[in-house]
């Protein structure tokens, strides 16, 4: 009878090619990361091959020759865009200083999703007027770069200007304002410049002619642990609405005129004299008394213990907390009896009737006033 199993060397020879592909795309992989060293990431990085990167839009600059410069925080911008486009991927973290002078020296200033307090701030005219769903969209305008680019993925914050040479394309999600010195551009969504979408209508088309009008762009990246951002920030009064201040301010006075109607309706504190006056020593007999006709010798047993282990405790530099061994030491360290005999006393078995009662109540003053003279 012949076997069928596979032997060792059937089964090697089955898996060399496998083995053989598997180490080929290791090999390779390691290969490419070594090449291309680390790798970057985050929303708009011009090195980062993510979606949300930047990598493809700074290739095709690349490619037509534009040179493109990339800073993180003010004092790396000064100097660098002179002449040049600009492209701020975090407007909220631009300190104001830094925006003026941007707008002074840049020929083209480009926003991205710009927040209302970022516009109300930097671009004076220019607010938030809603939100749009990011799709495909047509110009539908007279701005020569979003007519010749046709339609692209735009949404995201809508914005509306006073200014009477603003114009709003895409359903208001892009803005041009022109200036004094340059243009800027706001657009309300990432989308027509990551690299997921670039290849998408026409995107590639309206990045490159946003950001490939000179020969120059820097690329700016804003980060908050800019040192320059600490010069700019606002105290807590500055930052809360003139608005809110009014109706705290309303609030206070309503407050008040309702604290003064509350004390004069209620008016002024009168004392009332107390009809009868019970002394301590009657209360106390007449405790007793309850005790005794109700036959609870063992309850007031235990409440006399409690009371006595009470006053004893800070005789004895101990805390309300010590534990009955500690307790019965020290009460038996100090007045000489033995330790059985004094836990017997401080937490023996309750009495069963008014004579036992007695006997305890005597024992336990003995051992105060001895804990008390020694």
């Amino acid at each position: 009878m012949t076997s069928v199993s596979p032997d060792a060397r059937r089964i090697w020879r089955g898996v060399q090619l496998p083995l053989a592909v598997v180490l080929l795309i290791v090999l390779t992989g390691t290969l490419l990361v070594l090449v291309q060293g680390e790798q970057t990431t985050g929303s708009l990085e011009p090195g980062s091959y993510e979606p949300g990167g930047g990598r493809a839009l700074a290739t095709l600059l690349e490619r037509e020759g534009v040179k493109i410069t990339t800073v993180h925080t003010a004092a790396e911008l000064k100097g660098a865009a002179a002449g040049a486009s600009v492209l701020i991927t975090q407007p909220a973290y631009v300190p104001k200083s830094t925006f003026t002078q941007i707008r002074r020296d840049a020929e083209n200033v480009v926003l991205v999703r710009p927040s209302a307090g970022t516009v109300d701030e930097v671009l004076p005219g220019v607010r938030v007027n809603g939100q749009l769903e990011t799709e495909t969209r047509a110009p539908d305008c007279q701005v020569e770069d979003a007519v010749a680019a046709g339609s692209a993925t735009m949404g995201g914050l809508k914005y509306a200007a006073t200014q009477p040479r603003a114009r709003e394309c895409y359903g208001g999600s892009f803005l041009e304002v022109p200036g004094p010195q340059g243009t800027v551009t706001v657009l309300g969504a990432p989308e027509p410049l990551t690299n997921e979408w670039l290849a998408d209508e026409g995107n590639a088309a309206l990045a490159m002619r946003l950001l490939g009008k000179q020969e120059r762009l820097v690329w700016y990246l804003p980060t908050p642990a800019d040192p320059s951002l600490e010069n700019e920030k606002k105290p807590l009064s500055e930052l809360i609405p003139a608005g809110w201040s009014y109706a705290a301010l309303q609030a206070g006075v309503a407050v008040l005129l309702l604290a003064l109607w509350r004390s004069r309706r209620l008016g002024p504190v009168v004392t009332e004299p107390i009809p009868v006056v019970v002394r301590a020593a009657e209360a106390t007999e007449g405790r007793a008394r309850l005790y005794r006709k109700a036959k609870a010798a063992a309850h007031a047993g235990e409440t006399l213990r409690e009371a006595a282990r009470a006053r004893l405790r800070p005789l004895l530099g101990l805390t309300r907390d010590a534990e009955p061994a500690a307790l019965v030491e020290s009460v038996a360290g100090r007045t000489g009896r033995a330790p059985a005999e004094i836990g017997a006393l401080l937490y023996g078995d309750p009495p069963a009737d008014d004579a036992a009662l007695v006997r305890l109540a005597d024992g336990l003053d003995v051992v105060e006033r001895e804990v008390e003279r020694s």
